[in-house]
């Protein structure tokens, strides 16, 4: 899906959710926070609070999907109340009149989302001809655009070949693409196979920054299990640092990948830490803003965005714990 695909779709899905909202809301007995989240490195804290238990209660659940295209339309949809995101896509979804707020900020890439590439392109230039497999979501439009700037090319020197996570392997394995728009766990994987690196996010420092997003709407309905969902996961985060050896033992089922190559992975993101979020999120001097402001001005000028969206109230430090 093109990411004015995606646009338009949010615009359509959202406003019919709307509609039913009230219903639902009716319908439901208790209070429920449903996440959705795809595999990725910089998410795994949250899935190792579920792995620890800290996510007790029955009505905080997390939902594995296989993109953030598809957390995103489950987001608009009003099919989840929270999803995990990166902050392009987060723009996008403001751009598309979607009522959300930025409650957590998880980690900035570090070199974890990267361009994979077979052995003999060994720079990005060599990209001109190929094939570059690509997720059709705005951080990989994002990613993609990034190094065809850099290599000097247009987007129609290249054959963009849609291909979602989970596919990118086989994609690569079976020779349909010769490079491939990468991120961990799949990176690994990649390389795996013989990909190299040709480039990756330490060249656009601040371009991908992942964040926990929610309507507006549920943190009204359920500020309790928002806080208790984020509790779990800064003591998830805690558990990492401080017994990284038992902690990645417990997250490598989720992401396919062993205990080393997760370690590895994850020297590929910075985790934000609780000090981390409350000076992105909160006071006057909020960092989340112009972090969420270079991201949009990049967008603009790549066509990934239409219009500057509304970068007022975009973040709630609310839930964030005390301690």
């Amino acid at each position: 899906m093109h990411v004015m695909d995606l646009r338009r779709r949010l615009l359509l899905v959202s406003a019919a959710s709307l509609s039913l909202a009230g219903l639902s809301a009716c319908q439901r007995p208790e209070p429920l926070v449903r996440v959705a989240g795809m595999s990725w490195v910089g998410y795994a804290p949250l899935y190792l609070a579920r792995e620890l238990g800290y996510l007790k209660n029955a009505n905080v659940r997390l939902l594995e999907l296989t993109s953030s295209a598809a957390s995103l339309m489950a987001l608009a949809a009003g099919q989840v109340e929270a999803a995990a995101l990166t902050l392009d896509e987060f723009l996008v979804a403001r751009e598309g009149q979607l009522d959300l707020r930025v409650i957590m900020v998880f980690d900035e890439s570090a070199g974890a989302d990267v361009v994979m590439a077979r052995p003999s392109i060994t720079q990005p230039v060599l990209l001109r001809g190929r094939r570059v497999g690509v997720e059709d979501t705005a951080n990989g439009a994002l990613m993609l655009s990034r190094t065809l700037d850099v290599a000097g090319l247009r987007p129609e020197d290249v054959t963009k070949v849609p291909i979602s996570g989970p596919t990118q392997v086989s994609s690569y394995a079976s020779g349909q693409v010769d490079a491939v728009v990468s991120f961990e766990p799949y990176a690994t994987q990649l390389a795996k196979l013989g990909a190299v690196r040709l480039l990756d996010s330490r060249r656009f420092p601040g371009a991908i920054v992942d964040v926990l997003v929610a309507r507006s709407s549920a943190l009204t309905n359920s500020p309790g299990l928002f806080r208790q969902l984020l509790a779990g996961y800064f003591q998830a985060l805690t558990m990492l640092q401080t017994d990284p050896a038992q902690a990645t033992a417990l997250m490598t089922p989720t992401l396919g990948i062993n205990a080393q190559e997760l370690t590895q992975a994850l020297l590929g993101v910075h985790m934000m830490n609780l000090a981390d979020n409350r000076a992105l999120l909160g006071g006057a001097s909020a960092g989340l803003r112009p972090m969420a402001q270079s991201v949009a001005t990049l967008m603009l000028r790549s066509g990934l965005l239409r219009t500057n969206p509304g970068l007022d109230d975009i973040a709630d430090v609310r839930f964030l714990p005390s301690t």
